[in-house]
């Protein structure tokens, strides 16, 4: 990205007419779109003395991260839809627990800054590249925690568009009862393709539950639907029903599909997916972070890679499903 987008770390949000402020922009070849927000990226150079809370648009290590996360991620919904990814000035992960540690969530690291650089690509999208198309809107992480913001009150407030949503996935960050209280107009999803619903689920080792471990994404009352039987209940799905994990190769460190045992099965009263696969490794100073913020057995970052090709079917199936009823 060009350094003349490096001053805008304050004020108005980024102009989205520009190209270099969007990640992904894709070719137009499908008849429903996907609006994809990214992880934090920005994590270990948070962490550094006199970093600043966000990102700006240039900062290298969000900007390498984000396209990993296209990659890894984001990469399962382009078989199905056409892929948009905005940059965004996003919270660090030393301020987002920073917030989470004073007031019991890291929601409000994600206000101000990185809720109206994405409300801003958001309008930008639907005046001038969604054209009428259905679409999914997702993210990982503090993305999905925009997506559910995004939700409860621009989607409240342009009904035209929440209408043409096939679904919300919100993966990696928590969906709670009490949420879907507040906001009777979003349904959890209830099956493997029903349609307009939110599809979440926080991911964890068995130790995480035998030691109740803090998770800096898990909350009281969340819930998830099991990415392997699309089931709500503690119903185990073996690894035999997973379709393929997309994980890096021993020898080259590229990604690919592999089965690497990843089972799932929900634990109700914690509301997570517990699975007994590993976790990708980590080098220590990372390794030592993430036990930190998302527990001694955390599985976050493999949200999306244990059941890569589990979500890229499941896309595949509720816009079939979307596109079915509207006929």
């Amino acid at each position: 990205m060009s350094n003349n987008l490096s001053s805008e770390t304050v004020g108005v949000a980024p102009d989205y007419s520009k190209k270099e402020c969007w990640c992904k922009l894709p070719e137009i070849s499908k008849d429903v779109d996907t609006f994809y927000i990214y992880a934090t990226e920005y994590i270990m150079g948070s962490f550094a003395e006199g970093a600043p809370d966000f990102a700006s648009l240039d900062n290298t290590e969000m900007l390498q991260g984000a396209e990993a996360e296209y990659n890894l991620h984001a990469s399962a919904y382009v078989d199905s839809t056409n892929l948009f990814m905005p940059y965004y000035r996003q919270s660090g992960l030393k301020y987002a627990g920073e917030m989470a540690r004073k007031t019991g969530t890291a929601d409000t690291a994600f206000e101000g800054m990185p809720i109206n650089d994405i409300t801003a690509a958001l309008d930008y999208y639907f005046e001038n590249y969604n054209g009428g198309r259905p679409f999914i809107i997702a993210g990982h992480s503090q993305g999905s925690a925009m997506v559910l913001v995004l939700l409860r009150t621009y989607f409240k407030d342009h009904p035209e568009y929440y209408s043409r949503m096939v679904a919300a996935y919100p993966i990696g960050y928590s969906v709670t009862d009490e949420y879907l209280a507040a906001n009777p107009h979003l349904k959890f999803a209830s099956g493997e393709t029903d349609t307009g619903v939110i599809i979440a689920w926080n991911t964890e080792g068995p130790k995480n539950l035998e030691t109740n471990a803090h998770n800096l994404v898990v909350l009281p009352n969340t819930r998830s639907i099991n990415p392997l039987n699309w089931k709500l209940d503690e119903t185990y799905a073996p690894a035999s029903m997973n379709l393929g994990s997309l994980m890096a190769n021993e020898e080259t460190g590229e990604p690919e599909i592999k089965d690497v045992g990843a089972d799932a099965q929900i634990n109700l009263a914690r509301g997570v997916v517990i699975t007994n696969a590993k976790g990708e490794p980590m080098d220590e100073e990372t390794a030592k972070a993430a036990a930190e913020f998302f527990g001694p057995d955390g599985r976050h970052n493999e949200d999306y890679l244990f059941f890569y090709n589990n979500i890229k079917d499941n896309v595949a199936k509720r816009v079939a499903a979307f596109k079915a009823r509207r006929m």
